[in-house]
């Protein structure tokens, strides 16, 4: 697929300004598009909306296909009736810059908890409709994933593989037994996912109604602890007792010394290529309802992966297998025709496996990343520089693993680097996220991306999340109210129209 020489930036709706605690879909996620268009961006790139699992990440979800439904704004409920205004009042007193996950999560439980029952005794006939439609529309994923969260919650939250060995094994009779005593659970499951949809969709349909096109992201793997692995065992690597025999990660690199042990349990390549990766493809359908362009997260592991043993301590004893290749993206092809895929493609590769991801990425037109923050720690050859860059890339001042460009040139890079930096972008670095900006948004690259905190000009502190470690303050950032505002659309706005990434008029 072609891409147009566009830009955007990066928000996860969780980072947005409100009064409950965390961002959600309601008012602010529209102005952000206001935002967005006035500043004369195409893309708003959202990062994964999955429910979040272990330290709070979307790319440890417990339900791939499903929404987060701390995500669902509670005003949105008020105004389709299934909360009052009274329900809202007494908000306790949340922090305005960050995500206070262990006060926020049991807030909006309660909420959606009254909201579901006022659903159910009061909503007027059309909404149960809409719901059940619902329900039967997505009952393919919508099913497993209720059935798994209600159980979870029965379970006081604990992993699957501690639940009773019926449930484990997936006995009939268990589950049979599950979806009678657990119904109220379920239908509350699934009227969450019925709402996260109607609200996120709502703001993907005013994004794209004003030219703002939605990137997503697709993580390669997917948490153990899920209802994707508990709901489909013989997809993953896992032995007779439903353990892992290996478990994915990276070997040392620049992140890590001793490489970055994920835990994710390994597909069963072979196994999915007997169906034509046919849950990949629902995947992918899924991925593809709730944005425009995906992100698939650690696109080099579909060409060749890191497996470590299941109880290693770090991901230095692994080893590389080869991935599924070409074959699974021509299923998706088939399937689901040209779709708009950025292949994040970054790490150390041996020239093998380089040459290996490029020809992957050149048979379907996936472009890859460049990261400024990375081009600046050897000579003129290093190819995150701009000048070495080809057309057909995807070029970001930082992503959501990197520190702010603030953050990077004063805390995270050292003294050569920083000088280096200076000297390439003609700066004295009292602006150094706008000058990335602008080296990012002049560049040949087609696409051209900022996080919103580098707009903001944020240091260290406004760090989204630092890979290889877990919980606070990972995924808390949250922009604070009125920090976009006119001036720096306008400024914005200039810059993208002066370099030919607007999709209007001319500079």
């Amino acid at each position: 697929m072609q891409f147009p020489r566009r830009s955007g930036v990066i928000l996860h709706p969780s980072s947005l300004p409100g009064r409950f605690g965390i961002g959600d879909l309601g008012d602010a996620a529209f102005r952000f598009v206001d935002f967005l268009a006035s500043a004369r961006q195409t893309y708003w790139q959202v990062l994964p909306l999955s429910p979040t699992g272990y330290g709070d990440s979307p790319y440890q979800s417990p339900a791939t296909f499903a929404g987060n439904p701390l995500l669902i704004s509670p005003e949105k409920l008020v105004a389709v009736g299934h909360l009052s205004r009274d329900d809202l009042q007494n908000v306790p007193a949340f922090p305005i810059d960050r995500v206070d996950f262990g006060r926020v999560i049991p807030y909006k439980n309660d909420l959606l908890n009254r909201a579901f029952e006022n659903f159910r005794t009061h909503a007027p006939r059309a909404q149960h409709e809409a719901f059940e439609r619902f329900c039967r529309a997505q009952a393919a994923w919508l099913d497993e994933v209720a059935l798994f969260m209600a159980l979870k919650e029965a379970h006081a939250w604990r992993a699957w593989h501690d639940w009773e060995p019926d449930f484990v094994a997936r006995k009939p009779t268990a589950l049979k037994r599950a979806r009678k005593s657990l119904s109220d659970q379920i239908a509350n499951q699934k009227y969450r996912q019925w709402q996260f949809f109607e609200q996120w969709l709502a703001v993907k349909g005013y994004a794209n109604e004003r030219g703002i096109r939605i990137i997503g992201d697709a993580p390669i793997y997917v948490a153990l602890d899920s209802a994707d692995v508990w709901g489909n065992p013989g997809q993953f690597l896992l032995d007779k007792n439903l353990k892992p025999i290996a478990v994915a990660g990276v070997p040392p690199d620049y992140f890590s010394a001793t490489g970055q042990l994920w835990g994710n349990p390994l597909y069963r390549w072979k196994k999915m290529a007997q169906d034509d990766y046919a849950w990949w493809l629902a995947r992918f359908r899924m991925t593809f309802t709730q944005s425009d362009v995906v992100r698939i997260d650690h696109f080099r592991g579909f060409y060749d992966y890191w497996q470590v043993p299941f109880g290693e301590p770090t991901a230095v004893n692994g080893r590389w297998l080869k991935g599924p290749g070409a074959s699974l993206f021509r299923a998706v092809t088939r399937a689901l025709g040209e779709v708009a895929i950025i292949a994040e493609d970054l790490g150390e590769f041996d020239a093998k496996s380089r040459a290996g991801v490029n020809a992957l990425r050149a048979e379907f037109g996936y472009p890859g990343m460049k990261v400024l923050q990375f081009a600046f720690g050897d000579d003129a050859s290093n190819p995150f520089l701009p000048h070495n860059y080809a057309h057909d890339c995807v070029v970001y001042t930082g992503t959501h693993d990197n520190d702010t460009t603030v953050g990077w040139y004063q805390v995270t890079s050292n003294e050569s680097e920083r000088k280096f930096a200076r000297k390439y972008l003609r700066s004295d670095g009292s602006d150094i996220a706008w000058d990335f900006i602008r080296a990012a948004w002049s560049s040949i690259a087609h696409t051209a991306i900022a996080p919103a905190q580098d707009l903001l000009g944020l240091g260290h502190d406004a760090r989204l999340n630092n890979p290889s470690t877990f919980g606070a303050p990972n995924w808390c950032w949250r922009m604070l109210p009125d920090a976009l505002n006119d001036a720096l659309a306008a400024r914005l706005g200039d810059l993208t129209a002066m370099y030919g990434r607007a999709a209007a008029k001319e500079y």
